[in-house]
């Protein structure tokens, strides 16, 4: 449902559109609840990541960045370079910021930025549809991302270029764009039907395991890591269907997402994941993950015995249905 806040918002942004993406001046300027001294630190996103640019010392609970930035684009403050950041869309001129580093800085304020002001009111929306947002807002950045973010892992290849006919031509120099673009390919690539890519990781042991030496039963492609509540709580339901199912010819490769080793193995022992697990430890740049178009976790695929996908993000008893009905009658052992 389009709202007032967000048809003045696009009226600000269409004097504003993104005509590509240049290095610009911005300043600034802010000051942090409850701290006096200290550090500010300007983050800069990437692949779902933030990424150290600056610091800015705090003087009498205030902080000051002048920097030449590539505009306009998603940059983070913070005060702690461990979590995550308050969210800023920037853009040429001076921004005036509010910190307040309580419940992830979600009581923080931002002006002087119109399109972080468009953003804010998203994020206020109860229910937002793709296409109705970027027709609303074709030139601004914010709607690339909040397609990039939100919806390309909820939508089909045909469904994502679709969406990306709406957005003007102009952001096709942005890297979610780029993404978005790749993604088509690359989800089309792994639907089902196809043959599953296959590619290379190492165990915890650092030992390397193919994807299709796991082939020959019905196996389960699994992208997770220890850091996501959802695929934590996913877990159980995972260990009950290996359980059942394992004899019968299932069989699980879990692909971590995580950056931390020990994290991931704790995660591993925590959950008893009894399963071959591989990961890089490249978090969102995990190759893996890139290779079958994963945005969001967890999320699975699953391949016959042939090596070929029937079946994607099956979860809780939507996979012990598939399963049930797959193994009704036991696969046959691999002399």
């Amino acid at each position: 449902m389009k709202t007032l806040t967000i048809a003045a918002l696009s009226l600000l942004l269409s004097s504003a559109a993104v005509h590509a993406q240049e290095k610009s001046n911005v300043e600034i300027s802010g000051t942090v609840k409850g701290q006096n001294s200290g550090k500010v630190y300007l983050q800069k996103f990437d692949n779902k990541m933030f990424f150290t640019l600056d610091s800015a010392e705090l003087k009498d609970g205030t902080f000051k960045f002048k920097k030449t930035l590539k505009l306009p684009e998603l940059y983070g403050l913070t005060i702690d370079k461990e979590e995550s950041p308050l969210y800023v869309f920037l853009e040429k001129g001076k921004v005036d910021v509010s910190l307040d580093p309580e419940g992830y800085y979600r009581n923080s304020v931002v002006t002087g930025s119109a399109s972080n002001d468009l953003f804010a009111s998203y994020k206020k929306q109860k229910e937002v549809k793709i296409d109705a947002f970027i027709k609303e807002n074709p030139s601004s950045l914010v709607a690339a991302y909040v397609f990039y973010r939100d919806f390309s892992y909820r939508l089909t290849p045909e469904e994502i270029r679709q969406n990306l006919q709406l957005l003007d031509p102009k952001l096709s120099n942005t890297p979610y764009v780029a993404v978005l673009k790749d993604l088509v390919n690359v989800l089309t690539s792994v639907g089902i039907g196809n043959k599953a890519p296959d590619f290379e990781g190492l165990t915890p042991e650092e030992k390397s395991t193919k994807l299709s030496d796991h082939f020959g039963k019905y196996l389960l492609l699994d992208f997770w890591a220890s850091w996501c509540g959802p695929c934590r709580r996913e877990n159980p339901n995972l260990v009950k269907a290996y359980q059942k199912y394992h004899d019968k010819g299932f069989e699980i490769f879990a692909v971590s997402l995580d950056k931390d080793k020990e994290a991931w193995l704790r995660g591993i022992k925590d959950d008893n994941l009894s399963w071959t697990h591989v990961s890089d430890l490249a978090f969102w740049n995990s190759s893996a993950a890139k290779l079958y178009g994963v945005r969001a976790i967890p999320s699975n695929v699953l391949i016959d015995p042939n090596g070929v996908i029937i079946g994607r993000n099956l979860r809780g008893e939507d996979l012990d249905k598939k399963l049930e009905e797959l193994l009704a009658t036991p696969l046959a052992k691999t002399p």
